[in-house]
């Protein structure tokens, strides 16, 4: 079983992954909490009932969470919380058919690919607005940006600071924890907007 300190942790390490400028990733989740942090804390047992209930799966458990903006532990621990990371896993079990259907939306939407991913007169591009509106996954989003690199090149021509800096700060925070067939979306991206 996982120690509920293991589970703080874990919960640090991604907190601030996707709330400053600490790359989980790079640093193989390391940081510097001490024991003694996580005894003085009277949420001890919200961690060590996630690390129960979600013990081989607790990494996934909490980027759902994260990702759906659920900042603080306590409200992990829910049905909200497990909502998320149902969703989560079942998007990630059916990944390619998940970008199938979105970027078929997409196409019909507009069937101009470019045009979906640039911003235009300060404007989030099309494809974020689709997403904003729950059309779309924020997995499509991160998938479309791995194949094109429209995140970096669209965010130089943005200026509004208000939800742009959080929009890009998770899209980017995220991408790390998308595991994709790349060359597979790339040709089904190819299928659906070549009509070949």
């Amino acid at each position: 079983m996982m120690d509920p300190y293991d589970s703080y942790k874990l919960y640090n390490a991604l907190k601030l992954h996707f709330e400053s400028n600490y790359d989980a990733i790079k640093y193989n989740f390391k940081t510097t909490v001490k024991p003694q942090s996580f005894f003085k804390r009277k949420d001890k047992y919200f961690f060590a009932k996630i690390a129960k209930t979600y013990e081989k799966d607790i990494l996934e458990f909490y980027v759902s969470n994260f990702k759906n903006d659920m900042k603080y532990v306590g409200d992990m621990v829910n049905d909200e919380g497990d909502r998320h990371y149902q969703k989560h896993k079942k998007i990630m079990e059916s990944i390619t058919y998940q970008f199938q259907n979105d970027i078929n939306k997409l196409y019909e939407s507009n069937s101009d690919f470019d045009s979906l991913l640039e911003a235009k007169d300060n404007e989030h591009p099309f494809v974020i607005k689709f997403w904003l509106q729950d059309e779309i996954e924020l997995e499509t989003i991160v998938i479309l940006d791995s194949i094109t690199g429209f995140m970096e090149r669209e965010n130089s021509k943005i200026t509004e600071t208000i939800i742009w800096p959080d929009i890009y700060r998770k899209i980017i925070k995220y991408k790390p924890f998308v595991k994709f067939d790349k060359s597979k979306c790339i040709n089904l991206l190819k299928k659906t907007f070549t009509n070949t």
